[in-house]
């Protein structure tokens, strides 16, 4: 059998001229990064992203299992069936961070023959983005540690900073550090840390501005740290807007590639979404609506973490309003949600299939609960079996929820015509009612625990001290009508990574609240989740090389 890279390796691709002509983009509106991938002239993005919109569709899952859901492989797959019968179709993704590709699971760019390509270089520092985000944060860190060695005329608190450090690389040893040792030359001696690029706010930024100039206020914005009396210094303050603008202005313009079958593909931005929000940019997402008649969209991990904060962040400070969702789960998924051990997934077990249900069950209830009407996509592996695939079929016919036996990894975009017919009647059914979990004016700690309650089937939330005192303090500091980024762990609708299925009357503890003024939400860290990750015992890193014609190895 073909590894990923060995067929995305063997696929045909078209100058992106002719991927850019599909969707009617000029080529004098195409920025080459070599033959096959382009970033899309940022004034000519902006002007088709206030165009009359297609239907956007969103692609989300179970929660994640070893076992494997596939939900770029869905997206992707799902846009090329969409072209194949006869709809102007694109997708809109990810990028993929250099920390979980060299880390816990290789390349991140769909799987089998649903993939985007040049499958190595979207894994691979691509077009610069990631490294241009992470050195406009990196450019603030260090006007914060200026500006308190040349005197510090904000009068910045050094215990009050709250700007930390990126690098987009797992490394666990730098998420607690002292910086300004080595005496007063070196500045002044304070703790700090490092988060990966893909948890910064200005990550999170990136991906919700919709404009260069909103851009730039949404980075004036950024809160740093505080006085000794409690005033919020912001990026604004130390003029730092403008240089980082400066270093992100071709960055924003959106990424155009192809899937193997050379339909239209937009990758771009990656934020995290057990930490962060989970998308892509709105941007790239408000572009390809203004040109495509069909936008499919992934948020990333499970309805809980990723759509969630699809639908209760980005939709809602975009303004956009999906019309229908794709939830994609596996035979195999299932059964490690109903207490299979990874290495017995290969024999038959329906009962099993049928006790993971619920956790299925449960992200279907999630969605409709946004008003979104949404269809399964059960992604096949070879080792399912036929009553396997029937139990959660029938499942879904109980939930009143259509669901289709799909084999793009295998067969490409013809594996899936069945799923985009399906969702073709949902979208032009006009079912979709959209609307977010909860209201702007509701108290910040009430949005926590409504989205543990409602959609994580939580008893309730365990704020500590610390967090009910930072909630009260931010709505007194006008920001109460942010909405919540949940961050905790992908494996399960709890707070521990073992519980899975759907677990029920757990409590939720919130250890942290950070503030994203410029992004525009709260950051809620709950359990023990992580904004560094560290690399695994055996990482994915140590497959990864180059063989005797120079082509990459190891990436899946």
């Amino acid at each position: 059998m073909k590894t990923d890279i060995e067929i995305a390796r063997a696929a045909t691709l078209k100058p992106i001229e002719e991927i850019g002509a599909r969707l009617g983009v000029p080529a004098e509106a195409l920025f080459r990064y070599g033959p096959h991938k382009a970033k899309i002239d940022l004034a000519w993005a902006e002007a088709q992203a206030a165009r009359p919109r297609g239907k956007l569709v969103l692609v989300t899952a179970i929660n994640p299992t070893p076992a494997g859901e596939g939900k770029t492989t869905t997206t992707v797959g799902l846009g090329d069936a969409l072209n194949r019968i006869g709809k102007k179709a694109a997708i809109c993704l990810r990028e993929p961070s250099l920390g979980p590709s060299f880390g816990m699971k290789g390349g991140a760019a769909g799987g089998g023959h649903s993939q985007v390509v040049p499958m190595e270089d979207i894994n691979l520092h691509f077009t610069g983005d990631f490294h241009a985000i992470g050195a406009a944060h990196n450019l603030l860190a260090a006007l914060i540690d200026n500006h308190m060695y040349w005197g510090n005329a904000l009068g910045l608190d050094g215990r009050r900073i709250v700007w930390r450090r990126a690098l987009d690389m797992n490394d666990r040893s730098l998420r607690q550090i002292i910086v300004g040792l080595g005496g007063v030359a070196n500045g002044h001696p304070r703790e700090d840390g490092f988060d990966i690029v893909v948890a910064s706010e200005v990550m999170a930024i990136f991906c919700l501005a919709r404009s260069i100039d909103d851009l730039r206020q949404r980075l004036a914005r950024i809160v740093v740290g505080a006085t000794r009396e409690r005033k919020a210094v912001t990026a604004g303050d130390l003029k730092a807007d403008g240089a980082m603008t400066v270093l992100l202005k071709d960055a924003l313009a959106p990424n155009l590639v192809q899937t193997i079958e050379n339909n239209p593909a937009f990758v771009h931005g990656g934020p995290f979404a057990n930490i962060a929000h989970g998308c892509n940019s709105v941007l790239a997402t408000t572009t390809a609506l203004g040109l495509a008649d069909y936008v499919v969209t992934e948020a990333g991990f499970g309805a809980d973490l990723g759509a969630e904060k699809f639908f209760d962040i980005k939709c809602r400070k975009a303004g956009l309003s999906p019309d229908a969702a794709v939830i994609v789960a596996t035979v195999r998924a299932l059964k490690m949600h109903g207490g299979v051990a990874k290495a017995d997934l290969g024999r038959e077990n329906v009962a099993a299939v049928e006790a993971g249900f619920a956790n299925l069950a449960r992200h279907v209830e999630n969605v409709r609960r946004f008003g979104v009407p949404p269809v399964v996509a059960l992604n096949r592996f070879a080792t399912d079996t036929a009553a396997e695939r029937e139990a959660v079929v029938a499942g879904c016919r109980k939930l009143g929820v259509e669901a289709f036996d799909c084999s793009h990894w295998a067969d490409g975009g013809a594996g899936a015509e069945d799923l985009a017919r399906a969702v073709v009647a949902l979208a032009e059914g006009g079912s979709a009612r959209f609307q977010p979990l909860y209201p702007d004016p509701m108290p910040i700690l009430d949005k926590i625990r409504t989205v543990a309650t409602t959609l994580y089937g939580a008893a309730d939330i365990a704020p500590d001290a610390k967090v009910i005192a930072r909630a009260r303090e931010l709505e007194q500091a006008g920001h109460g009508d942010l909405p919540v980024c949940m961050a905790k762990t992908q494996y399960s609708f709890s707070t521990d990574p073992d519980a899975k299925g759907a677990p029920t009357g757990h409590v939720v503890p919130v250890r942290e609240l950070r503030l994203l003024a410029g992004a525009g939400f709260v950051v809620a860290l709950c359990g023990d989740i992580m904004t560094m990750p560290g690399l695994p015992r055996v990482p994915a890193a140590e497959s990864i090389g180059l063989d005797a014609d120079g082509n990459v190895v190891g990436l899946f």
